[in-house]
């Protein structure tokens, strides 16, 4: 902008200049018409005069220095003296053509009688003649001045507008291929320097977009590998397992082959049972797997569906103790209220919660209460490792592990607290994550009916 109004004064001054000029060039070239007149009327008295008292000796004139050209002739149009120089014009002169040429004239006579006639070869246009001479020269230098002024605002809109449009132009059709990385260069001092800068900041930002969504691909990827790996485990233990288990069996049929009805000891028992525990905790490993991409999946594509209802607050107890198979939780007591929650989903949050903290924690589990004005909010504590205060904001990403856990043998695919995150923020409350050193706190806020 201040380029702008630099430019615009620059044009104004060449503006005012070429006025000035003009003025200068053309002052005074009508002025004192009249009293050109009036002097050309007194010498042209002073020649006749002169010439009336020597009609018969005009070269007589040629003594006076009168500051103009004249002629004399009789009044047969005879040419009797000139002062004219050697002007062609003078040879058919006449007091008819001075009159049609306004030149000034008078009579000469003697006595009554009228012997010739002096003409002054001046029509009075000189001083327009000048002018128009003056004014043609200022004319053309204002032109030159127009002409300059357009240049330069030619040179600037061509610089401050024209260049930075098609610089956009080839930077949009940059962006259109995809091509993120260059930026687009920018002049401060242009009137669209501030668009311009929009315009990189757009850049940044689907840079930024894309490679977000390029993190996310490879994320999936791993994901899926992860998956992969982690589905892998479990289902070789229940194909040993149960190959194991099928073998067993077979020897056991193939012993007492000629026996009517097989009997088992009981550690025979004891070790099939324990087996078949095997095969179903493989089992829940898999179906938590595959439950936790199911509803990750289900977020992602907008078709997650909570259904809340009031419960009654001992259903959380409930739920806790359906979970808890290695007996860790110690439980407070349940604020006796209504609750408003999709019980099933809930069950997902809090065995997401207990499930990660047996996994990464595997100490006894603190669970409290508090209400606080329309809320429960249920607390729950282990008492592991915890997790860095730089990472708390993270482990509810999707996808995301912590740094210390990534290159472990432990199983994990980052969507367990993502998806306990998701589901109370659908059931109007919130998850929230503290860690203060000794292991690590969740906060679930439960809204009341």
């Amino acid at each position: 902008m201040k380029d702008y109004i630099k430019t615009v004064a620059m044009i104004t001054i060449l503006f005012v200049i070429g006025v000035v000029i003009l003025i200068f060039i053309t002052k005074d070239t009508g002025a004192g018409s009249e009293k050109k007149s009036r002097e050309q009327t007194v010498l042209l008295n002073k020649i006749a005069r002169t010439a009336e008292e020597n009609v018969d000796n005009l070269e007589r004139l040629d003594e006076e220095e009168y500051d103009c050209d004249y002629v004399i002739i009789d009044s047969t149009n005879n040419l009797l003296f000139s002062r004219a120089g050697n002007d062609t014009d003078i040879i058919d002169i006449s007091v008819e053509k001075a009159i049609q040429n306004r030149y000034p004239y008078m009579f000469l006579t003697n006595g009554d009688r009228v012997w010739g006639t002096v003409i002054m070869l001046d029509d009075g246009m000189q001083d327009f003649r000048i002018f128009r001479n003056r004014f043609i020269i200022g004319a053309i230098i204002c032109c030159l001045l127009i002409l300059i002024a357009s240049t330069l605002y030619g040179i600037y809109v061509n610089r401050s507008i024209i260049v930075p449009f098609k610089n956009m132009q080839s930077f949009a059709g940059k962006v259109a291929q995809g091509k993120l990385d260059e930026p687009l260069i920018m002049d401060k001092g242009n009137m669209f320097g501030a668009f311009s800068e929009s315009f990189d900041i757009m850049r940044e930002e689907l840079a930024s977009s894309k490679q977000r969504e390029l993190e996310l691909q490879k994320k999936e990827k791993e994901l899926v590998a992860s998956l992969s790996h982690d589905l892998k485990t479990p289902v070789t233990g229940i194909k040993v397992t149960s190959e194991f288990l099928e073998m067993r069996l077979n020897d056991k049929l193939d012993s007492d082959e000629k026996a009517k009805d097989i009997t088992f000891a009981r550690e025979e028992l004891t070790d099939m049972l324990e087996d078949t525990s095997g095969i179903r905790q493989k089992i829940e490993q898999i179906d938590t797997l595959v439950s936790d991409l199911f509803t990750s999946t289900l977020e992602d594509l907008g078709e997650f569906k909570v259904n809340i209802s009031d419960e009654d607050s001992e259903v959380l107890g409930d739920i806790v103790r359906s979970f808890d198979n290695r007996g860790y939780t110690v439980m407070e007591d349940i604020p006796a209220v209504v609750i408003s929650i999709d019980k099933k989903r809930m069950a997902q949050v809090i065995g997401n919660v207990i499930s990660n903290s047996y996994k990464y924690a595997d100490t006894k589990i603190d669970i409290g209460y508090k209400l606080i004005d329309r809320v429960l909010e249920m607390h729950i504590r282990d008492h592991g490792p915890g997790v860095p205060g730089g990472e708390l904001d993270l482990i509810m990403n999707k996808f995301y592990r912590g740094k210390e856990w990534e290159n472990t043998d432990i199983d994990g695919n980052g969507l367990g607290l993502y998806i306990a995150k998701s589901l109370m923020k659908k059931m109007n409350g919130d998850l929230i994550a503290e860690s203060d050193g000794d292991g690590l706190f969740i906060k679930l806020i439960i809204q009341l009916s």
